[in-house]
């Protein structure tokens, strides 16, 4: 029933991105363009093969739009939907650590679970968009530009989708901090997973965070981990690159060194040009991308938690320990198992489609791996970004 329904939301959106309205030229858009659009709209993907600033009209921009909300919103509650269905109540089961520890045991808090979602992420999305609106309007001077700048990509950053209105996605903006900083908050808030946020808010309320469940503690901690480590790495592999970081002032340095060091992970914007990057910076953002955000989030990647398993299992082996554990907490069995299945699955995912790319396509095996790593981890960011050929179009789509 899930696949039927997101596949006939893909369609027509694909109809409607057909339609000569939804095109800035009035040239309709070809079957291919408009289905790679709304199905990397809809799974929250980003990549595109025009330019949406130019390409789409202001209508075929709100369709993309509308499409990233129904995407963002359906995937964190898909397995809600399923379980009530099925069961009447709803055990976490989207999250390998969550399914063991958080469940939701009234009907009714089962029936009020999309509704809170929804609030969470439309209050996220309006107070993100106002601050982004403050931002633009400085650039633009005309606050119902501004406006729908502010709403659209407060919008794509919170469900990690990384659709931008500018060609160039956010390079022009690398140096503000009230358009890339809470650009770069609602990415993290959006990817951090709401039965996270949930706990965040209890945490808040009880001052203590004594009852984090494991899924939590692994999240949170490994979010921190990968954020400060992204930003302190890209900021050292490019401070000196004089075509990205290296020629600007200090604080626009650090600002790209945050936006470099949280952009690749799930959401795909990009404010430097990652067809000039170093070599190192290359090999860090596939890796943020392969890992991306929390469960049961807009993210996407193999999740941090997943990562965080396979880590302390790999600690307890190393110390020859028979059981990984985190704050005191074992980790089942089967949660370790089903953690390096995720794992295998991603690095076979990405294998099989760099191999049947490098056969059809004359790309380099980086160019082929930046196209791979992207709709393979949910994310939009395009290192060494060649363009696409019709082939290489259809099947990084449905990735």
């Amino acid at each position: 029933m899930i696949p039927v329904a997101y596949f006939a939301a893909i369609l027509l959106g694909t109809r409607l991105l057909m339609l000569p309205a939804a095109a800035a030229g009035g040239q309709p858009a070809s079957v291919l363009e408009a289905a790679f659009t709304a199905t990397s709209a809809i799974c929250i993907t980003g990549l595109a093969v025009v330019d949406t600033e130019s390409f789409w009209s202001p209508f075929g921009q709100v369709v993309i739009l509308v499409l990233i909300q129904v995407g963002g919103f359906g995937i964190v509650t898909i397995a809600s939907f399923l379980a009530r269905i099925a069961t009447g109540r709803i055990p976490l089961r989207y999250s390998l650590l969550a399914s063991r520890e958080l469940h939701q045991r009234s009907l009714a808090r089962t029936w009020r679970l999309p509704v809170r979602i929804a609030v969470v992420m439309l209050v996220a999305e309006a107070v993100t968009a106002i601050v982004l609106t403050l931002g633009f309007v400085r650039r633009t001077g005309d606050w119902g530009t501004a406006s729908w700048y502010g709403g659209f990509h407060a919008i794509s950053a919170f469900n990690n989708a990384g659709f931008a209105l500018f060609s160039d996605s956010l390079i022009g903006f690398v140096g503000d901090p009230m358009i890339i900083l809470p650009i770069c908050l609602a990415t993290v808030v959006g990817g951090i997973g709401f039965p996270v946020l949930s706990e965040l808010r209890r945490s808040f309320r009880t001052r203590s965070t004594a009852r984090w469940s494991i899924h939590a503690r692994l999240t949170i901690y490994g979010t921190l981990i990968l954020l400060v480590a992204g930003i302190l790495l890209f900021g050292a592999f490019e401070w000196t690159n004089p075509a990205t970081l290296g020629p600007l002032p200090l604080g626009d340095k650090l600002l790209g060194a945050v936006g470099g060091g949280v952009f690749p992970r799930t959401v795909g914007f990009n404010s430097v040009d990652y067809g000039a990057v170093r070599e190192p910076t290359v090999g860090l953002t596939y890796l943020l991308m392969f890992i991306g955000g929390g469960s049961v989030s807009t993210a996407g990647g193999v999740k941090v938690g997943t990562i965080g398993i396979i880590s302390a299992t790999v600690v307890a082996e190393v110390r020859g320990e028979s059981q990984a554990v985190v704050s005191r907490r074992a980790i089942a069995s089967a949660v370790q198992r089903s953690a390096m299945t995720v794992i295998l699955l991603g690095v076979t995912v990405i294998g099989v489609s760099t191999a049947a790319i490098g056969f059809l396509e004359p790309f380099s095996l980086q160019r082929i791996c930046s196209r791979r790593s992207p709709p393979s981890g949910r994310s939009g960011c395009p290192p060494a970004s060649p363009p696409n050929s019709a082939p290489g179009r259809s099947r990084s789509s449905w990735s």
